[in-house]
């Protein structure tokens, strides 16, 4: 049963020189305009009218759109109260009667990206938005009512060091948020930084004593460490996310969406004009085949904190998960790498720091 939607909004006022998602600076008003038709016509298409769990508006800058347009897009899909509504924010697009019109058509959950509070890093980032711009639209939205705000920092960033980076998270607790998301700086191939490698980025170690000392901030001061990435207050988890961790199905909506539906994961055509000639196929469609969907389990299950339940794996793919997997689970519990629960295993915070080289090594099984 597919319980969420993630709907992809692809347009940005600049790129950011860390970002290789797929985004688009140079769009006319009349270009979004026959891309929300698209976009529309796609819903129409493949939606088949579950009452949604989650619904994630993502980019690019979602918040760039008028909010008549979230209206339409919603208006597509059934969903209740409970629904979890996300939008990503970049602070210098929202004002406080764009924020309380969000509300009022249902958006209940925002997730701001401010990467960092120091002005000079954000400026050599190419973020649009100051620090002082950042704490204003935290604010707006905590007066408008909102109860559910996360905020995304980034750490590795040229010239940040583990001072610059605790300051902001020191910060950002202080702003009394539901929940924080911290990515470590990855430069890939599309971004301006892999053109243009920058100087004095923080070494593999130094992100590694940002991040461990990060979690002991963070959990000192009441936030639950639930996935590698991910700190939450008073349950505020995010669902969505929470949804692809768990393995459960998705639509992806809109240019470069991903989408899991009926056993398939599929992604749709990235460019826009692509897109809107083609919604109604997929760029790439792959069935997964049992041995695909254990791997998945056991990738996407420890990611969270929580990690792996082995009854539960047996169970669904008829198999003994610690005589399959007891070497390797062995190897990583011998140096703390991993560690047991009640019901199976999971990452300790150094393992999280490894955990493409430990999955490496269930998925060569």
């Amino acid at each position: 049963m597919v319980k969420s939607a993630y709907i992809h909004i692809p347009f940005c006022k600049s790129k950011c020189k860390y970002c290789s998602f797929v985004s688009y600076t140079d769009c006319s008003k009349n270009d979004r305009d026959s891309y929300i038709v698209s976009l529309l016509d796609e819903i129409d298409y493949y939606y088949k009218g579950e009452t949604l769990e989650t619904i994630y508006f993502g980019g690019g800058t979602p918040s760039l759109l008028p909010v008549d347009i979230f209206k339409q897009i919603l208006n597509k899909f059934s969903f209740n109260a409970d629904t979890e509504i996300t939008v990503e924010i970049n602070p210098e697009t929202v004002d406080f009667s764009y924020i309380t019109s969000l509300r009022n058509i249902g958006v209940n959950r925002v997730s701001i990206g401010i990467q960092s509070f120091d002005d000079n890093i954000l400026k050599n980032i190419g973020r649009i938005h100051s620090s002082k711009k950042a704490i204003e639209c935290v604010n707006l939205f905590k007066n408008a009512g909102f109860d559910n705000i996360s905020v995304d920092f980034i750490y590795g960033l040229p010239e940040q060091t583990l001072e610059n980076f605790l300051y902001d998270i020191t910060k950002a607790i202080s702003l009394n948020v539901e929940h924080i998301s911290l990515y470590g700086l990855k430069i890939e191939e599309g971004c301006s930084f892999y053109k243009n490698n920058p100087r004095n980025l923080p070494d593999d170690d130094m992100q590694a004593e940002m991040y461990l000392a990060a979690i002991q901030l963070l959990e000192s001061n009441g936030f639950k460490h639930y996935e590698i990435s991910n700190f939450c207050r008073s349950g505020k988890y995010s669902h969505h996310n929470l949804n692809y961790w768990n393995c459960g199905e998705y639509y992806g909506f809109g240019a470069a969406a991903h989408g899991y539906v009926d056993g398939v994961r599929y992604a749709n055509f990235f460019e826009i004009q692509e897109y809107k000639n083609m919604y109604k196929d997929k760029f790439s469609k792959h069935k997964l085949s049992k041995k695909e969907q254990l791997e998945e389990m056991i990738f996407l299950g420890l990611r969270k904190a929580a990690g792996i339940n082995y009854n539960q794996i047996n169970l669904k793919f008829g198999i003994d998960f610690e005589k399959e997997y007891e070497s390797v689970v062995q190897k990583y519990l011998k140096t703390g790498h991993l560690k047991k629960t009640d019901c199976g295993c999971c990452f300790s915070n150094e393992g999280f720091l490894l955990s493409n080289i430990i999955l490496s090594d269930f998925i060569s099984l």
